[in-house]
């Protein structure tokens, strides 16, 4: 049985030693989507939006969120981030995804950081469009995929919620 990281065996929080590992490539893959009403997703679509360009103020929010998660999370690494990016795509009338992917070479995973990525950028749509639609919802907030490290390679199932664990 896998034991919790974050705790030494007296119950203590920590932060992982991670001072012996080797640097390697790491990258994460995470999504989140929102639902919202049809006319929220078309204004968001066809720009009309009167704060702009919801979809590019997301973007960088996300972007902007992956630096700070050692400061949103408190036993994160402070990484040096080599790349964060934040894709958008239109699944439905109703539905949008958001997908975030980080690259780092270093001795832990940014899948935390993928996952602030779009998470910041989900409420940041939210919170430009919250004034025509109070009920949108963000769901599935999920870890997708992770390489490098010790764990090897972590893909999502695409079938359904559990994951595949490929070494």
């Amino acid at each position: 049985m896998k034991q919790f990281t974050h705790f030494d065996k007296t119950g203590a929080s920590q932060m992982v030693d991670v001072s012996k590992k080797p640097a390697t490539r790491r990258t994460a893959r995470a999504s989140t989507i929102l639902l919202m009403h049809k006319e929220t997703l078309r204004s968001i679509q066809q720009q009309d939006h009167k704060k702009g360009n919801v979809l590019e103020v997301a973007r960088l929010a996300g972007i902007m969120a992956t630096k700070q998660t050692d400061q949103l999370i408190p036993l994160c690494h402070s990484l040096g981030l080599e790349s964060a990016n934040i894709q958008f795509e239109f699944l439905s009338e109703t539905e949008l995804q958001i997908e975030g992917q980080v690259v780092t070479t270093g001795r832990t995973g940014v899948e935390m950081e993928a996952l602030t990525a779009v998470t910041i950028a989900g409420l940041t749509v939210y919170d430009m469009c919250k004034a025509v639609d109070r009920s949108m919802e963000m769901t599935r907030v999920q870890l997708l995929e992770k390489t490098g490290g010790r764990s090897g390679h972590f893909l999502r199932n695409a079938d359904d919620s559990t994951d595949a664990e490929n070494q």
